[in-house]
């Protein structure tokens, strides 16, 4: 079975973790703090907080950003829900739009339509690691007064050109950006998150209420020469991480570029295996973005059966999945009202599959997928399909 995904680990950080585990501070300590730094350091960004996971850290970026009861933030509905439970989290209403024509990002025009004078806020998404118009975007959070949250949980080591340069996503060139390090993403500590920041207010805000509102922290409370004792100003939350897994993210750091360089090749590849292929449509690059494809989307025509497809796949031993989630579908969500088209949105996930894709790929695993993929395809387009149900007769 060729996997979907696969995370990049080694003995290094296994090594790290023994580590940690040894020292005897297993909690958020000092490997998290020096966790924080190299981050911040690889994406540019004057401050980086440690949390528990991207949900965490979406949820303190709305509460930071004073996002409450009846306030309305703008998000796309074709992304993971986690987006907008947090927005839900603060009393937050998610205000879902369409995704672009060309792509599976947040269409800027849908979003601007959408302003009103109950916005709040803006969240975009870095789809499966492609960076969206971010500088459309600042445009109109500029324009209109509105902070820009961007949830970057696929998109760490993607860069976007801005003012001419290229720059990591995360700077951050919003107000905040979320980053996941789940076992599906490019690198991983198991569970985990980061927030960046530009403003040092946020920052703080951020580190008081992921350890309880707590007044000083362990670190500080450990290395004082004098007795110390902590109180608890505010309402706070667990969304610490461990230093064991902090230590691992700081050897996964380490391996980035290398990471990106090796799925970033690999998508090529499939890029030129599969430009003959009937029936799919390969996904597009924009000249201003470089992906660390944390994930590879391909179109399908309607005469392609979405499931079919994944089926006959995983039959012949290569994993898929199904094309992003749209929110308003689910369960969860279903109480959101609905104001604007989110047509192209249900297209994308009716109508779309992801690959295969990890750093550990081969050449070889590569060609399988699309050799298995083509010759599906084509037995999809080519078998004859049963006639259709009569109509039903009209009584006279």
């Amino acid at each position: 079975m060729i996997p979907i995904a696969k995370p990049f680990l080694g003995a290094a950080e296994a090594d790290a973790a023994r580590a940690a585990v040894l020292s005897g501070w297993v909690s958020q300590g000092p490997q998290v703090a020096a966790f924080e730094a190299e981050f911040a350091a690889l994406v540019g960004a004057p401050h980086a907080c440690a949390v528990s996971n991207c949900t965490t850290a979406l949820h303190l970026a709305c509460q930071a950003l004073g996002i409450g009861p009846g306030d309305e933030v703008i998000t796309v509905s074709h992304s993971f829900i986690a987006g907008a439970n947090a927005i839900r989290q603060t009393g937050g209403i998610p205000v879902f739009v369409d995704i672009e024509r060309t792509g599976y990002n947040i269409s800027v025009a849908a979003v601007e339509k959408a302003i009103t004078g109950r916005t709040r806020a803006i969240l975009c998404v870095h789809q499966i690691g492609m960076p969206c118009d971010l500088e459309a975007l600042l445009a109109l959070g500029r324009q209109y007064g509105l902070p820009v949250i961007e949830d970057a949980a696929c998109a760490i080591g993607s860069e976007i050109r801005i003012d001419g340069r290229w720059e990591k996503i995360g700077k951050p060139h919003g107000d905040i950006a979320c980053f996941s390090f789940h076992p599906r993403k490019v690198i991983t500590t198991g569970e985990g998150g980061m927030l960046t920041t530009r403003h040092p207010d946020l920052d703080a805000k951020f580190r008081l209420w992921r350890q309880h509102g707590m007044s000083i922290s362990d670190v500080q409370r450990h290395a004082s020469s004098q007795i110390q004792f902590e109180d608890y100003p505010e309402r706070g939350y667990n969304y610490r991480m461990t230093d064991i897994q902090a230590a691992i993210g700081r050897e996964q750091l380490k391996r980035l570029d290398d990471i990106v360089q090796k799925r970033r090749a690999i998508a090529t590849l499939y890029h030129r295996m599969m430009a003959d292929i009937p029936g799919i449509t390969l996904p597009v690059e924009p000249d201003w973005a470089r992906s660390n494809w944390q994930s590879y989307c391909i179109g399908l025509d309607h005469a392609i059966d979405q499931r079919s497809l994944m089926q006959a796949l995983l039959d012949r031993g290569v994993a898929s999945r199904r094309g992003i989630m749209c929110m308003h579908l689910e369960g969860a969500q279903a109480d959101v009202p609905l104001r604007h088209p989110l047509d192209r949105s249900v297209e994308a996930r009716d109508h779309s599959i992801l690959l295969p894709l990890f750093a550990q790929m081969t050449t070889d695993e590569v060609r399988r997928v699309v050799n298995t993929l083509r010759a599906e395809v084509l037995f999809l387009l080519l078998a004859p399909r049963p006639p259709a149900d009569p109509p039903a007769a009209v009584a006279s």
